[in-house]
């Protein structure tokens, strides 16, 4: 691991402690070297948090790569249910209600996180197509169910929801994809 994903790995750890509100200070304790040091990758927080999210998202857009390259005997409903609620490999437990307060003091960062909700999409769409040509997805408008998808998500970082209601962002998400996959599979009659 290079020093700039060293630095990304102790950054995601300390948000998850302190969200936006953490220090280069506590940055460079977490990781045991100098802000000197951390400065030579980043000049200021704010970028930091923007490697931050591409990071996470370029993640995210490798296990989806892994679960369509796999052979793991999974049906077609069975992956496009793991696509679209993957999270970050060893990400499970970090504090995504923490993300909802990038929309009031970093809405640069904020609008890549909508960005990259919104893109690299292609993946599953064939997946989804093919269940439909499977016959095991009922033939939905696609544009419809990403929409969906990305509204739910978005709205999870744009409003306290999962706060107030003391909600995982990874138990909102799987209940996100639960009812939208759900709601597009073919039901057999005798079911």
């Amino acid at each position: 691991m290079g020093l700039k994903e060293t630095i990304l790995e102790g950054t995601i750890r300390v948000f998850n402690r302190k969200g936006l509100k953490f220090t280069m200070d506590d940055l460079a304790h977490e990781l045991g070297m100098s802000k000197k040091t951390i400065y030579t990758v980043f000049r200021e927080k704010e970028e930091i948090f923007l490697a931050m999210v591409d990071y996470l998202f370029d993640s995210i857009k490798e296990s989806k790569q892994r679960v369509l390259e796999e052979d793991s005997g999974r049906t077609t409903v069975e992956k496009i249910r793991m696509i679209l609620g993957i999270m970050p490999e060893g990400y499970h437990d970090i504090d995504f209600h923490k993300l909802y307060d990038l929309r009031e003091k970093y809405p640069a960062i904020y609008k890549e996180v909508e960005r990259r909700l919104e893109s690299g999409w292609e993946a599953t769409i064939a997946l989804i197509e093919q269940g439909i040509a499977e016959g095991v997805v009922r033939p939905v408008k696609i544009p419809i169910l990403k929409l969906m998808m990305e509204a739910a998500l978005e709205q999870f970082f744009q409003r306290d929801v999962l706060i107030q209601n003391d909600i995982s962002y990874k138990d909102a998400l799987q209940e996100v994809v639960s009812v939208l996959v759900d709601g597009i599979v073919v039901h057999k009659e005798n079911e």
